[in-house]
């Protein structure tokens, strides 16, 4: 695969009876732009100026391979992949949800599993945004060539300046809790949250959180007894770019989640340009090593983030490096390729 052929590859990504939106990206569209903004599978279609459908009739009419995303009960994908195979397709298969916990939560029905096992042994290969989603993919698959199944983390356009969403050091303070579904256990949304308190009330930086459960979550906040002032609750959806330009007020992002998610919220923090601490994504792993939640105790990540909070120099350092490390394995260009690359080798076999 030479970089000539990875730059004309386009790639069409398929959501069989979902409801985000249809959107082909001729060029990659400035924040607020579009109707979806060019992450998770939508950013798989972006990086290579390809199409995102959610009708199989128009992916066929892209002339491109395909990226099959399997959701709900399955059933859309799997009249979705036998009409692609008719149609002569090359077509790779994902989880559109691949934390453990929701693979889980889609697996543990029969009917499910059934179309699961079928679906991957009829595909021509697997693409898992997070390690580990890689690994049940070629359990699954038994007998064909791993070689058919790649772990690519989700792409950010890192290299595009538009998507430089950052502040100054001087007009950053606080912490933004990256977080925000209670009822997750492996979030572990609450521990996350008294974290957040304790390094409040050490250091006086205000807290952010999401919530957009209302008055539920609401009463379990009040719980917690923030420091009087300290604590700031969004509570109104907003659009992507608005959200990161909020992130980008904060000195850190601060998450507790055990999930091994494909990792927006790490995401978020690259595009904002500010430190992610914490958490287990495929994200945090790759451009966070030094913050993330992998392999740390609790305590051990409350005393990185008070580090942090306390050196503007260290969270220079921390940021410029996870620049550097995302620009090589998670900016558009390099998701391109390693697309391009994957179903190379998988049409040749």
């Amino acid at each position: 695969m030479t970089p000539q052929s990875a730059e004309h590859f386009r790639l069409t990504v398929l959501n069989p009876a979902g409801r985000d939106p249809e959107q082909k990206f001729h060029k990659l569209p400035a924040p607020g732009e579009g109707a979806h903004p060019p992450i998770n599978f939508h950013g798989f279609a972006a990086c290579t100026l390809g199409a995102f459908h959610y009708n199989p009739s128009r992916a066929v009419a892209e002339h491109t391979p395909i990226l099959l995303l399997l959701r709900s009960d399955f059933r859309a994908s799997e009249r979705a992949l036998s009409d692609l195979k008719k149609q002569g397709r090359t077509v790779a298969v994902s989880l559109k949800e691949t934390g453990l916990h929701q693979i889980a939560q889609q697996l543990c029905n029969r009917a499910r599993l059934s179309r699961f096992m079928k679906i991957l042994a009829q595909a021509d290969g697997c693409i898992a945004t997070t390690p580990e989603a890689a690994e049940i993919y070629k359990c699954a698959r038994g007998k064909h060539d791993a070689a058919t199944v790649a772990f690519i983390p989700t792409p950010y356009p890192i290299e595009d300046r538009r998507w430089n969403l950052s502040l100054p050091a001087t007009e950053q303070s606080g912490i933004f809790v990256g977080t925000r579904e209670w009822d997750v256990p492996s979030r572990n949304h609450f521990a996350a949250l008294l974290v957040a308190r304790q390094l409040c009330e050490t250091t006086g930086e205000p807290v952010t959180l999401v919530n957009l459960d209302g008055y539920k979550a609401r009463r379990l906040l009040d719980e917690l007894k923030f420091p009087d002032g300290k604590l700031r609750v969004i509570e109104k959806r907003k659009s992507y770019a608005d959200y990161l330009r909020d992130v980008a007020q904060h000195k850190i992002v601060l998450e507790l989640d055990r999930s091994h998610v494909p990792g927006q919220v790490a995401g978020d923090a690259l595009l904002s340009r500010i430190v992610c601490v914490g958490g287990d994504g495929a994200i945090e792993r790759i451009a966070f090593s030094k913050t993330c939640g992998e392999g740390r105790t609790i305590n051990e990540i409350a005393s990185i983030a008070l580090d942090l909070l306390k050196n503007a120099d260290l969270r220079a350092a921390i940021v410029a490096g996870s620049q550097e490390r995302a620009l090589e394995r998670l900016s558009f260009q390099a998701i391109r390729s390693q697309l391009a690359k994957f179903f190379a080798q998988v049409e040749q076999r």
